[in-house]
């Protein structure tokens, strides 16, 4: 299913990032809703048995008064509640919009990385096993555009190697903690109704458990450090895609390095366009704009501020978007690359201690991508 405003006309990869669509979103805030009065069940004792029906939403009524009330959780919990019945109370109980918005997008966001490393993976086991067999062909090296020493073809796809291992462990680095502090993040709410605080502390903890999110111990509306660290680390995907983009772009050129399933051109029958490399090096073009909207808006003010987090969300899902894009587009792209050995740039000339530099560089890429575990 495609978000209705986006089909993919614009976005040639896009059917790479439905799990980052509207729908998607929605369930995670529905998800976020259901678990919450599942854990104000648990610590009351009592089997409300309340479940919700996203597919029966009026999503029509979400995007009405998301424009009329700034935030889509309004409209949501007041059709959650409908189809609670006799518990209506108990939703939404002790939160707020950032609460649900906040944990949604974390929900969404592991999930969409989660898949991201596994493509991830994949590309890196095509690119050691290329590494390794290129290990010792030489090749001409270039610095600043300009032939440079002589390399190996083993060493240019090593250093591929090594952006997607870190990208990995980039996103291995990843916490996805919940959300849950009331109004203003204090959770007076809780205290109003007549419990203690340590309520709401256990509150958050079931919350994080019944989503398989981590339990952060803490509101952190105001410190936007988890979402900078999902975002950084979507970003780094996309910029591990990008370099290499530029690359495959580069030696398509040459010759060397061809697209097996290159694109046609409108114009030029005779074209087989390096599609992948140039939707990787476009998607790490895209990145940095939108990280730097989450950094910006990181600089809030008060309980929440009049903007700055109503930025994020478009940026942080877009970030999402590339980086499972690329992911996806890099593990097509390794194995789609067909080398052209009459074509490969040789050096005029290789000594023995430029090879074995060459060949020691391949061999400590690819002892680091056996040290890491799940690459």
């Amino acid at each position: 299913m495609v978000d209705a405003f986006d089909w993919g006309l614009l976005e040639p990869a896009g059917a790479a990032a439905q799990g980052t669509g509207d729908d998607t979103v929605l369930t995670a805030m529905v998800e976020t809703e259901a678990a919450l009065v599942a854990a104000w069940d648990d610590l009351d004792g009592v089997a409300s048995s309340v479940s919700f029906d996203s597919g029966a939403l009026d999503r029509g009524r979400l995007v009405a008064r998301a424009r009329t009330d700034g935030v889509p959780i309004v409209a949501l919990v007041e059709q959650l509640r409908e189809q609670a019945g006799t518990h209506a109370d108990r939703v939404h109980r002790g939160a707020t919009s950032q609460d649900i918005v906040d944990t949604a997008l974390m929900l969404v966001s592991r999930d969409a990385l989660a898949a991201a490393r596994g493509r991830l993976t994949a590309a890196a086991g095509e690119l050691a096993a290329r590494a390794r067999e290129a290990r010792s062909t030489p090749l001409q090296a270039r610095t600043l555009t300009q032939p440079a020493e002589p390399t190996t073809f083993g060493a240019l796809l090593a250093g591929w190697l090594d952006v997607v291992i870190s990208a990995g462990q980039a996103l291995d680095a990843v916490r996805y903690p919940v959300q849950l502090g009331g109004a203003v993040g204090t959770g007076a709410a809780v205290l109003r109704s007549g419990r203690s605080l340590d309520v709401l502390d256990a509150l958050r903890a079931s919350l994080a458990g019944r989503l398989a999110l981590d339990n952060p111990g803490r509101a952190w509306h105001t410190d936007r450090a988890p979402a900078l660290a999902v975002a950084g680390a979507a970003a780094q995907v996309a910029a591990a895609g990008g370099r290499i983009g530029r690359d495959l772009a580069l030696a398509a050129r040459d010759g060397y390095l061809r697209p097996a399933t290159g694109g046609a051109s409108s114009a030029m029958p005779h074209k087989k366009n390096p599609v992948d490399a140039v939707l990787l090096t476009a998607n790490g073009l895209r990145a940095p704009g939108l990280l730097a909207t989450l950094h910006t808006a990181a600089l809030s003010y008060d309980a929440r501020p009049a903007g700055e987090w109503h930025a994020e969300w478009q940026a942080w899902r877009g970030l999402l978007r590339l980086a499972s894009e690329n992911a996806v587009v890099l593990a097509h792209a390794v194995p789609d690359a067909t080398i052209v050995a009459s074509d490969v740039p040789r050096p005029e000339s290789m000594d023995a201690a430029a090879l074995a530099a060459a060949e020691h560089a391949v061999d400590a890429v690819l002892a680091r991508h056996e040290r890491t575990a799940t690459l």
